[in-house]
């Protein structure tokens, strides 16, 4: 495990739910994974979107969000969030990265796509979003 990947925090109670993990974390850059199961499937029998919204909003944050530190922590919250969905997993593996693309002292703006582990893309995503103070 690089340093990196050495900060990852613990599961926050979403993620627990929904069952996805932060598994790539360095600056300006997040990763985070989800095996797709029919728990998440809506009525036409594939992941809901909501579901790929909650892993680009997440995905995108974290990349915003690292310091290389435990020891100093930054969260922040969602401002903006657009979300395009493009097609249908052929796998069993959701990947949603996300990548900061830019920003202040205050917000930050991000990218970020969500493929299968056969590379379907099946959303993309931008974000703005704020430091929180405290």
């Amino acid at each position: 495990m690089s340093d990196e990947n050495k900060l990852i925090e613990a599961p926050s109670p979403v993620q627990e739910l929904l069952g996805f993990r932060l598994v790539e974390w360095a600056d300006g850059f997040a990763r985070c994974e989800l095996p797709v199961s029919e728990k998440l499937h809506n009525r036409h029998g594939i992941p809901h979107g909501g579901i790929y919204a909650t892993l680009l909003d997440s995905a995108m944050g974290y990349a915003g969000s690292y310091t290389g530190s435990a020891d100093q922590r930054v969260m922040s919250m969602t401002l903006s969030l657009n979300v395009n969905f493009l097609s249908r997993p052929k796998g069993k593996l959701l990947i949603a990265t996300g990548r900061r693309t830019g920003g202040g002292a205050k917000t930050f703006f991000t990218e970020g796509e969500i493929l299968d582990e056969t590379g379907e893309k099946v959303a993309t995503g931008t974000g703005v979003f704020r430091y929180r103070a405290g």
